[in-house]
């Protein structure tokens, strides 16, 4: 039997983080649970997911930045690690500022799972 995908879910709401994990976790993903952008880029230094579920708005640093720093990543696999923009941002950004620091998909809050589930089973490499 395969081993399940790792999802690594970067949010810092717990509530948000405990549904996502019991969503995904129904449909046999490993799930790792940070809070910030920090965290992620500490758990790839060694570690590796299939896909990062990343919250824009976060304390330490934001989503945003953390795509970004991801992209520069001198392990070209880590680098492409397809990642999920989650977000209830009134900012709005647009998908075209999503797309120039390496965002591959956006979920808007308050999160649809159906939606969820089926763009991390269609990303996740």
């Amino acid at each position: 039997m395969s081993q399940p995908k790792k999802v690594l879910v970067a949010e810092d709401s717990s509530v948000i983080q405990n549904i996502t994990k019991k969503v995904l976790q129904s449909q046999n993903y490993e799930i790792i649970s940070v809070k910030n952008g920090q965290e992620v880029l500490n758990y790839l230094e060694n570690n590796t997911c299939n896909v990062v579920l990343l919250d824009i708005n976060m304390p330490v640093m934001d989503g945003m930045e953390c795509a970004r720093q991801m992209r520069r990543l001198e392990d070209v696999q880590k680098a492409n690690i397809p990642i999920i923009a989650i977000t209830g941002n009134a900012r709005n950004y647009t998908m075209e500022e999503f797309k120039a620091v390496g965002i591959n998909e956006y979920i808007q809050k308050p999160i649809n799972f159906d939606l969820l589930v089926e763009t991390v089973t269609r990303v996740a490499v």
